[in-house]
């Protein structure tokens, strides 16, 4: 079922991508609102992302096989993402190609929901679009699909709601905000993407240069204090063979620049490579599921 389902999503989202901002986002960031008044971050996780996905595991157990499977391929559409952050690099990469830099900057700092740096050269907006890529790309796509291989639509829901609180609540800069409110949900998405994160490290590792991917991600990863994001870019700058450098890491405001990776700083060029290293890194998942399936049928 995890094999077939996914791969229908993935085919939907190549065919219809999701409106996810009307249909996924809106409601959620309506019920976060709602659940932020309670004053109490604790027990609004809880009721929102171990509610939600109690409520998917329930409805997939109660149906039968049939359904169960159509239910399955409904809560993966909605919470995996391929496409979902991927317009913002090809936008980026098109606005880069047409010497448009600043619409580039621009596009960079709405994806980022960071402010946008007018200094930026091309070379430097097309590695932080790199370093963007590599993270969206598990959080919108490795991620769910870890979580759904392992618990079904109700670890899809669990990984998908927990990823919208982080961002919702963990980067609250809300004066207003009660002190501390957003730790929690900070401390249990890392927990819960803490095994994901690595497993895609790994597909990356896979899918480009294995040794450097590697020595980067155990030599150079631990200096980033996002150690999730920094395992991921880590890993994908040694497949890549690239270095790349990120002044504004989470968690690094103030810092000095932190590079990782080998080889040559990246630049435009390497801005093609990355979406091919995505699409291996997909097709040896896919691979992996399908090894997986057969192996588990043949042992029955």
């Amino acid at each position: 079922m995890t094999l077939f389902s996914l791969i229908v999503v993935l085919l939907l989202e190549q065919l219809r991508p999701l409106p996810v901002e009307r249909f996924v986002l809106a409601p959620l960031r309506g019920l976060a609102a709602a659940l932020a008044k309670q004053r109490n971050e604790q027990l609004g996780w809880v009721a929102l992302v171990v509610g939600g996905a109690a409520v998917c595991g329930f409805i997939a157990w109660l149906l039968p096989w049939l359904l169960s499977v159509v239910f399955a391929i409904v809560v993966l559409y909605l919470t995996l993402g391929f496409r979902h952050e991927s317009h913002y690099f090809t936008d980026i990469h098109l606005a880069l190609r047409t010497q448009e830099l600043g619409v580039a900057r621009e596009l960079l700092a709405r994806w980022r929901n960071a402010p946008r740096r007018d200094e930026a050269d091309a070379d430097e907006v097309a590695r932080q679009a790199i370093e963007q890529a590599m993270v969206s790309a598990h959080r919108c796509v490795f991620g769910v699909v870890f979580w759904f291989a392992v618990l079904g639509p109700c670890g899809a829901a669990l990984y998908r709601l927990s990823r919208f609180l982080y961002d919702e609540w963990g980067a609250r800069r809300d004066e207003e905000a009660p002190g501390g409110f957003g730790k929690f949900s900070r401390q249990a998405f890392v927990a819960i993407d803490w095994l994901p994160s690595r497993m895609t490290a790994i597909l990356f590792a896979i899918s480009g240069n294995f040794e450097d991917a590697v020595f980067c991600w155990r030599a150079q990863s631990v200096m980033w204090p996002d150690r999730g994001a920094a395992v991921l870019v880590s890993a994908g700058a040694g497949a890549l063979g690239v270095k790349l450098e990120q002044s504004n890491a989470p968690g690094t405001e103030g810092s000095e620049n932190l590079e990782v990776g080998v080889g040559e700083k990246a630049g435009v060029d390497d801005m093609q490579a990355t979406v091919g290293l995505v699409w291996r890194a997909l097709i040896v998942c896919l691979a992996v599921l399908a090894l997986t399936t057969i192996a588990v049928v043949l042992g029955k």
